[in-house]
């Protein structure tokens, strides 16, 4: 696949949430160039939070992400805190002055979610040159206990491999706990991960119900894909917006009371993200025009 320059310019270049700040020549320098060494290293040095509220039981039951007894009861998680790679990086040696370890302590662990996790590791492969782009959608390859067979909201990353002329999809979050054998953390196969783009064009052709899709908020149906639609659109932009923001859609009571019409304008923006390198320019016109998409609510906006 052959994509233009621009395109690699634009994911080479940093955005206010993946800029390392100080840290950019650390990051060059000192950590590894092997991507799954990287990933690892990025693992190993954040909590999930579900895996804080289970503690030693399910996927850490081996310890794999620490134990959580050596926490102390009022740990939190800093999802509101550390937003951007540099807060993230700032945080991790002000704990630690050996910075990104593999033997941090549990108890210096900075306890964030995916969202994070696909921010600060393009701020690695930025830092080293290597484009990369942070992607928003649905992942059905987690077990998800009583919930069953769904498709929970999630973030990874796709990084331009020169070699292969191709955009690998990775999934550094999931890349110790995904229990589908098939999936390869480090080279995800085209299917394998619920983009929000088709998955909005399949609800709303009724090819898939609409609650297969569910959102960690305890959320089922259309609004968690539109939610990671526009997460998605807006990571595409270079703009990794926060869980809390998002256009005026977003809202819930907003959401319930879309005209067809406004439906539509999400069906065409759906269409264009289907493939957002052939669609780049109509995406990135659109971004900078539909103030209906580009302008967010929540929090103190």
């Amino acid at each position: 696949m052959e994509i233009s320059q621009k395109i690699i310019k634009h994911y080479k270049q940093f955005s206010t949430f993946t800029y390392p700040g100080c840290y950019q020549e650390y990051l060059k320098k000192n950590l590894p160039d092997d991507i799954e060494d990287i990933g690892l290293l990025v693992r190993k040095n954040i909590i999930h939070r579900t895996t804080l509220a289970a503690g030693n039981t399910g996927s850490n039951a081996d310890l794999r992400f620490g134990d959580m007894t050596k926490l102390p009861w009022w740990k939190q998680p800093e999802d509101d805190i550390l937003l951007t790679a540099s807060s993230m990086l700032a945080e991790l040696f002000r704990r630690d002055k050996k910075g990104l370890t593999l033997k941090r302590k549990t108890e210096n662990k900075i306890i964030l979610t995916c969202r994070y996790t696909s921010i600060l590791m393009a701020s690695i492969l930025k830092s080293k040159g290597i484009p990369c782009r942070v992607r928003a959608g649905h992942a059905n390859y987690f077990d998800m206990g009583s919930l069953g067979k769904v498709s929970t909201d999630h973030w990874i990353n796709q990084y331009w491999d020169k070699k292969q002329k191709r955009w690998v999809t990775i999934d550094v979050d999931g890349s110790l706990s995904i229990f589908d054998k098939s999936v390869d953390p480090y080279d995800i196969k085209n299917g394998q991960f619920d983009f929000p783009a088709q998955a909005w064009r399949d609800v709303r052709s009724g090819k898939i119900p609409a609650k297969h899709f569910y959102n960690a908020g305890h959320v089922f149906g259309m609004l968690p894909v539109l939610w990671s639609l526009f997460y998605d659109f807006h990571s595409l932009m270079s703009n990794e917006i926060h869980y809390n923001h998002g256009p005026k859609y977003s809202n819930p009571k907003v959401f319930e009371n879309m005209t067809e019409s406004e439906l539509k304008e999400v069906d065409k923006l759906a269409n264009l993200l289907l493939d957002p390198d052939k669609n780049f320019e109509k995406l990135t016109k659109i971004y900078n025009t539909k103030k209906e998409f580009r302008l967010l609510v929540g929090g103190l906006l």
